[in-house]
């Protein structure tokens, strides 16, 4: 569904991106992770034509993004990181212009309005004033905006940022619920733990470069399957270990501070990058 090869981009003599080659199967979910300014962002608006390639080319559904770029625009729907919902117009409203932008017909905007309401779960907040909704409800009004024309991609960029983590899993169980429907997903988060949690594939970005994809349980598994952080002079240094028993024997010796967990997909990307997500 989609397929990256050899894309760059430069802004003006400073690259964002390097040679990024990726291929997105059809009903994936793919979590595309690197720290801020990794070209994470700069990805998606060349795929959504929001931004123009320097080098290289892009497929969506076998549509090259500037050969055949309203074919390409049709493929997707995007929720970026920003609300930009128009705070003046009620729920509905909002998503009727966006029916109305893509020339869908008068009856099926309703009926489709109707069936994306129910589906996460404002139906009864219709006729609401967007600005009178919770942060998390503006979340979920974006999806629903992004579906409005049936698009075979969905690209999400930070959907969950600045939500509390009660909200944020309600988040999480709609994303996971557009994918049984057969879409694919292009996830940029922040919250590592979402992408570990949701992610079919991750992939990590870094100075424009992707040093690693795989599974997340793959990446994982790369370190060990237990964590012991060490606390000393102010610093934290973590050792890996494939079972807890030999995480056990080392931290029997060890006098000072430590804790010791699970490997997170977080571990990986530090021992990969030496940087954290966020």
């Amino acid at each position: 569904m989609i397929e990256i090869v050899q894309l760059v981009k430069n802004y003006k003599s400073t690259p964002a991106l390097r040679g990024i080659d990726l291929t997105v199967t059809r009903g994936e979910l793919f979590a595309y992770l690197g720290p801020n300014g990794a070209g994470k962002t700069t990805t998606i608006r060349i795929l959504t034509g929001l931004a123009r390639l320097t080098a290289g080319r892009a497929m969506l559904n076998g549509h090259d993004i500037i050969t055949d770029s309203l074919a390409a625009k049709k493929q997707f729907g995007l929720v970026p990181q920003h609300i930009n919902l128009d705070h003046e117009l009620t729920v509905s409203e909002n998503l009727r212009i966006h029916g109305w932008l893509h020339h869908l017909p008068g009856r099926n905007i309703r009926s489709r309005i109707d069936q994306l309401l129910d589906y996460i779960g404002l139906s009864d907040q219709r006729q609401t004033l967007v600005k009178h909704l919770s942060g998390g409800m503006k979340r979920r009004l974006m999806i629903a905006r992004a579906l409005m024309h049936e698009p075979q991609i969905l690209f999400l960029d930070e959907p969950s940022v600045g939500l509390d983590a009660n909200i944020r899993r309600r988040v999480w169980a709609l994303i996971k619920k557009i994918q049984q429907q057969g879409v694919t997903i292009f996830l940029t988060t922040h919250y590592i733990e979402e992408a570990e949690f949701l992610a079919d594939r991750v992939a990590f970005i870094d100075h424009g470069q992707i040093v690693a994809l795989d599974t997340p349980q793959n990446l994982m598994a790369g370190l060990g399957s237990w964590a012991l952080d060490q606390f000393a002079a102010e610093q934290m240094q973590s050792l890996y270990f494939h079972s807890q028993p030999e995480a056990k024997q080392y931290a029997a010796d060890y006098h000072n501070g430590f804790t010791l967990r699970r490997v997170n997909l977080e571990d990986a990307f530090l021992a990969l990058t030496g940087k954290k997500v966020a």
